[in-house]
């Protein structure tokens, strides 16, 4: 019996050795344009008009490189998301790219089981060897986007249509809020909150709570155009975001600040192909393309035109700072001194408001 145990006890450490060889060659398997297949989890469908549908861009761009991609749509952002990651490296991905905030975590887990398959988690703030986060500047473009809405107000009283309560959101507002106040001083920024990423009937009932307060300027940080269809109903203006929709409220839209999320995955592909991949924090602006401001519609006022062209090379060029102090909070507290300048990881961990904005950020 004892030796039985003793060539069991020999066994199961052969097995243990063996696979933590496997692990550490995978570490340096090589990816070539043979054996690449990429894999994307979304948190919604490729044809919501939104978010999703801009992410997913970004794998039609490597299709078009000859790229062999998957998807998996609709994932909830739980224990599904795990599934989901694990699923598409059972069907040969190599590559994953989860698309939402709340994917963190299972991108984590599923990344330490296999070292060999690179990750890119948007949004997040965790990284590890295989995992890389990326994200836009999109304060930059949202700031372009309140110089059309405080120029485009009547009752300087612009609504906001936010969904978590966290610094991605945060900072977005404040961006847009410091664009308004750069044409237009008087006016305010009202936000409501929907605790959800991804569902129309919240996010329209949220701009018609703001409508009915008397602002004819709505924003969003929604993966709907349910704000923008509000926003016609009731005669106002509409801002989109993530993708051009010009055709979802023809009579209110007047611009949207995107993504090109492509920027990033192609680059971060094009180093896996060239051997030259780490695991990276990415996080870019206006200048590197990754976000920008679509086209202005003819209903937006004609000074909005020039405007948001001067302020958008000079955020280019750096000589534009959107967060840039004196800065108060909403309670005029000052935040940030004159002649300082926020710091990357300041802006990006951001917990209040701005002056100018009105709303409470729940703890």
């Amino acid at each position: 019996m004892k030796k039985i145990v003793k060539i069991a006890l020999a066994v199961m450490a052969m097995s243990a050795l063996l696979v933590a060889c496997n692990k550490k060659e995978s570490k340096t398997t090589a990816i070539t344009k043979d054996n690449i297949m990429v894999g994307f989890v979304y948190i919604g469908s490729i044809n919501d008009h939104g978010y999703t549908e801009a992410q997913d861009q970004s794998r039609l761009a490597l299709v078009d490189m000859g790229i062999q991609t998957m998807y998996k749509e609709n994932v909830p952002e739980n224990s599904d998301c795990e599934k989901a990651i694990r699923d598409l490296i059972d069907a040969g991905c190599n590559v994953i790219y989860t698309t939402s905030f709340g994917f963190m975590d299972s991108t984590i887990n599923v990344a330490k089981d296999f070292p060999n398959v690179r990750f890119g988690h948007c949004s997040g703030f965790k990284t590890a060897e295989n995992v890389s986060t990326y994200f836009g500047k999109m304060y930059e473009a949202r700031y372009l986007a309140g110089i059309v809405a405080g120029l485009q107000t009547k009752t300087n009283k612009i609504g906001y249509v936010a969904a978590f309560p966290i610094s991605e959101c945060i900072r977005g507002i404040n961006g847009f809020a410091r664009g308004v106040q750069s044409v237009n001083p008087d006016a305010t920024v009202d936000v409501v909150w929907t605790n959800t990423w991804y569902d129309p009937t919240k996010e329209k009932q949220g701009a018609l709570e703001l409508l009915n307060r008397g602002c004819d300027v709505i924003e969003q940080h929604q993966d709907t155009t349910a704000p923008q269809v509000a926003a016609e109903e009731k005669g106002a203006f509409a801002i989109g975001y993530n993708v051009p929709s010009p055709t979802a409220a023809p009579k209110a839209y007047l611009t949207a600040p995107i993504f090109h999320w492509a920027t990033f995955v192609k680059d971060d592909v094009e180093q896996m192909l060239a051997g030259t991949w780490t695991s990276r924090k990415y996080w870019e602006g206006l200048s590197s393309g990754m976000v920008d401001l679509a086209p202005l519609s003819d209903l937006v006022v004609p000074e909005a035109a020039e405007k948001v062209a001067v302020a958008r090379t000079a955020i280019e060029n750096g000589s534009l700072k959107i967060f840039e102090g004196p800065i108060l909070d909403q309670e005029g507290n000052e935040k940030v001194p004159a002649g300082t300048v926020m710091t990357d990881d300041e802006v990006w961990n951001m917990t209040w408001f701005v002056n100018g904005v009105n709303g409470v950020i729940p703890q």
